[in-house]
C-alpha cells in the first residue's frame, strides 16, 4: 500500500521534500496558474471555490484519482506531525493506518457550543439548513448532528487520510449534502469570506460522519509551517499603529478586521499568540493613560519588544498560578517597570476569579 497526500494550496509555497506530498492549486479555475496541478481538469468545481474553498480540491480528488491506496488532505501551511513536530512521512500514516481507519485533525474544544461559535460568527441559517439537509436525505445521521452540533468539538481544516475507498464513500455523502443546501442558502449575498460557508461546516461534519460510521480514528497533531497572509498582515498594521502610539487607531483597526475575519484569533491562525497579546496590549496601555497618564507604549513602541514584554509578563503570571515564581520571572518583573494596572488586567486572562487576588499580590510585592 502506498500514501499519496494532496496539499491544497492558493499560491506558491516551500514544498516538503517528502515525494507523498503533491501540491494542487484549488480554484485554479479563477486564477492564475502557480505552475502546480489544478482542480480545474476533468470533473470539476473549481469554479466554485470561493463557496468551497480547499473543498474544490477534496473533490477533484475524489473524481479524478483512480487508486486503492491511501490518499489524504493537508495545506500549504498545515501538515500532519508527530508531537515533536516532524512532518508525516509514508511509513509513519501506514504504521497508524493499521490500526485506525482515518487520520484527522486533533479535535478543537470550544468553550461553547459549535452551534453558537457558527451563530455568532455566520450565518445560522446556513448551519441550520444542512440539518435539515441531513434529516431529509441521510436521517440515520441527523441525531448525531443534533448532538454534536450542540457539544463543543469538532475537526479543522478538512484534513484527513484514509484508504481512497472510504474517502469516496466520505465526499459521495458531504457532496450529495452541500448540493441540496447550495439551493436553500444565498451565499452571494456574503462577503468574500463569508461566502466560504460550505469549507466551514465541512469541518463539523467530518466529525459527524465519522462518529455516525464508528470509525477508529486517529487525531492527530496539525503543524504549521507559516502564519496565513492574513495574520502576517494585521500584525504588520498594528505595528505601524504602535509605533504612532495610535491605540485607539489599533483597537478600531482589529475590531473592523476581526468582525471581517473572526477566525484571525483561532489556535490556527493566530499560532503565535500575538494578535491577542496585541490587543491585550491595547487594553492594558488604554487602562494606563486613564489612570497614570502614560503607559508602557509611551515608552516602547517597537512591536517585536511589546510583544516580548508582554509575553514575559503573561509567563510569570502564569508560573506565579501553577507553581510559583521562577527566578527569571522575578529578574523580569523587577526590571520591566509593570505597573499594577498591568498586572491586574493581564491576570484577569488566566485566572479564576478565586486565583486572582493571590497572584496579583503575590506579583505585586516584585514590582
Amino acid at each position: 500500500m502506498s500514501v499519496t497526500i494532496f496539499t491544497m494550496t492558493h499560491k506558491k509555497f516551500r514544498e516538503p521534500s517528502d515525494p507523498i506530498y503533491l501540491p494542487l492549486h484549488v480554484g485554479r479555475a479563477c486564477s492564475e496558474d502557480l505552475g502546480y496541478a489544478g482542480d480545474d481538469t476533468g470533473d470539476s468545481i473549481s469554479d466554485k471555490n470561493c463557496y468551497y474553498g480547499e473543498l474544490t480540491g477534496v473533490y477533484w480528488v475524489w473524481k479524478n484519482v483512480r487508486t486503492e491506496d491511501y490518499v489524504g488532505i493537508c495545506h500549504y501551511r498545515r501538515y500532519f506531525c508527530t508531537e515533536e513536530g516532524r512532518i508525516l512521512n509514508e511509513k509513519d500514516y501506514l504504521s497508524i493506518l493499521q490500526d485506525h481507519d482515518m487520520i484527522v485533525s486533533k479535535k478543537l474544544k470550544l468553550n461553547f457550543s459549535y452551534f453558537d461559535g457558527y451563530e455568532s460568527d455566520y450565518n445560522i441559517f446556513d448551519l441550520i439548513t444542512t440539518g435539515e439537509v441531513i434529516r431529509q436525505k441521510y436521517p440515520a445521521y441527523y441525531a448525531n448532528f443534533e448532538r454534536l452540533v450542540h457539544g463543543n468539538g469538532t475537526y479543522f481544516a478538512n484534513m484527513l487520510v484514509a484508504k481512497k475507498a472510504l474517502y469516496d464513500e466520505y465526499c459521495a455523502w458531504l457532496f450529495s449534502i452541500f448540493d441540496e443546501v447550495e439551493k436553500r442558502i444565498d451565499a452571494d449575498s456574503y462577503d468574500d469570506y463569508h461566502k466560504r460557508v460550505f469549507g466551514f461546516i465541512s469541518e463539523f461534519l467530518l466529525l459527524v460522519w465519522a462518529e455516525t460510521k464508528g470509525l477508529k480514528v486517529c487525531e492527530c497533531k496539525v503543524g504549521m509551517t507559516d502564519e496565513k497572509y492574513e495574520t502576517k498582515r494585521m500584525k504588520e498594521t498594528l505595528a505601524d499603529f504602535f509605533r504612532q502610539k495610535d491605540l485607539a487607531g489599533a483597537k478600531a483597526y482589529f475590531l473592523e478586521s476581526l468582525q471581517k475575519r473572526p477566525d484571525v484569533l483561532m489556535e490556527a491562525s493566530d499560532i503565535t499568540g500575538e494578535l491577542k497579546m496585541a490587543m491585550q496590549a491595547v487594553a492594558v496601555c488604554e487602562l494606563e493613560r486613564q489612570e497614570y497618564g502614560e503607559s508602557v507604549i509611551d515608552r516602547m513602541q517597537d512591536f517585536d519588544a511589546l510583544m516580548r514584554y508582554f509575553g514575559r509578563l503573561n509567563d510569570a503570571i502564569n508560573d506565579c498560578k501553577t507553581g510559583g515564581l521562577q527566578a527569571e520571572d522575578i529578574r523580569f518583573l523587577q526590571s520591566a517597570r509593570i505597573s499594577e494596572i498591568a498586572v491586574e488586567a493581564s491576570a484577569r486572562l488566566f485566572c479564576t476569579q478565586e486565583e486572582l487576588a493571590a497572584v496579583v499580590e503575590r506579583i505585586g510585592r516584585e514590582i
